[in-house]
């Protein structure tokens, strides 16, 4: 699983990572980004995409929730089949093998669940489902792709660039004509059960990921930037209670300056660790799901 050397200093790395084990684990859109789903930054930590909709535009406008459902509508399919990549299948097996304990996702995808891993906290929600402003009545998210299909046929699902989270471009000129379904038992608001910028994160979801903090030796941060606060207060709150934050990302993060930083992408640097780890604990490598 990892076929270079590794040299002295990464070593270093992953001893001391198993050292403080065993840890939380937070994880961003890198470690998504070799399934096609496509990352909000570079590795400079800037924007690689513009105009997101935010929470506020989608309750109040119905022209940006016309905006949202139409890129959604195209976005959705290249979420929907996704598979999970080498390091989702490697946390479920380092889960296994006791070197991490949780896993806080920033991402929607659902793919940590689908390679295997059993306790994960979906921050900022998960896009497979969706429920009803008005009634909270909640439901599948290939429900109403059906009925976007439906409802739209004239739009053209074959052209389109995939953006972060199941997004699409879709051009403006094509968003007044989007027809949005409705919630079908009282006709209310659908809205994707996610937290879109400028949302508030459920507090449930935020004392979950605190309480696995406490539990766990360490914080190992993969595959995220930390450019978002609800990311980034997990290593603050390591930091104020002397836990040691370990990063895996290739590019710059916010944590940097606090943290042990290993400039590698996730694959490769998950797969040293979980090989390491089966070495020093001298356990087989266990089976993962798709």
């Amino acid at each position: 699983m990892n076929p270079h050397p590794l040299s002295h200093s990464d070593l270093e790395r992953v001893s001391a990572i198993i050292d403080a084990s065993p840890a939380l684990v937070l994880t961003g859109a890198g470690v998504s980004a070799a399934t096609g789903i496509p990352t909000y930054r570079d590795q400079a930590g800037n924007w690689l995409r513009s105009d997101p909709i935010t929470h506020q535009e989608f309750i109040r406008d119905p022209r940006q929730r016309q905006r949202y459902w139409g890129r959604s509508l195209l976005g959705w399919p290249a979420v929907r089949d996704a598979r999970p990549a080498a390091a989702h299948r490697i946390l479920a097996q380092l889960e296994n093998l006791g070197v991490i304990t949780h896993i806080v996702t920033q991402n929607v995808d659902r793919l940590h669940q689908r390679a295997g891993s059993a306790k994960v906290t979906d921050l900022h929600g998960r896009l497979d489902r969706i429920f009803c402003l008005n009634c909270k009545e909640s439901s599948g998210r290939d429900q109403i792709q059906s009925e976007l299909e439906r409802l739209n046929p004239s739009i053209n699902r074959t052209t389109v660039s995939a953006r972060p989270d199941g997004d699409a471009d879709l051009a403006d000129s094509m968003v007044d004509g989007i027809t949005v379904p409705q919630c079908k038992s009282c006709g209310g608001t659908l809205m994707p059960d996610v937290v879109f910028f400028g949302g508030s994160i459920p507090s449930e979801r935020v004392l979950e990921g605190q309480a696995a903090l406490e539990r766990a030796q360490s914080l190992l941060v993969v595959g995220s930037s930390l450019q978002v606060y609800s990311g980034y207060r997990f290593c603050k709150w390591a930091r104020q209670t002397n836990k040691p934050i370990f990063l895996i990302n290739p590019g710059v993060t916010r944590a940097d300056d606090i943290a042990h930083k290993w400039t590698v992408e996730a694959d490769t640097g998950l797969s040293a660790l979980l090989n390491h780890s089966i070495k020093r604990h001298g356990h087989k490598e266990t089976a993962s799901h798709d």
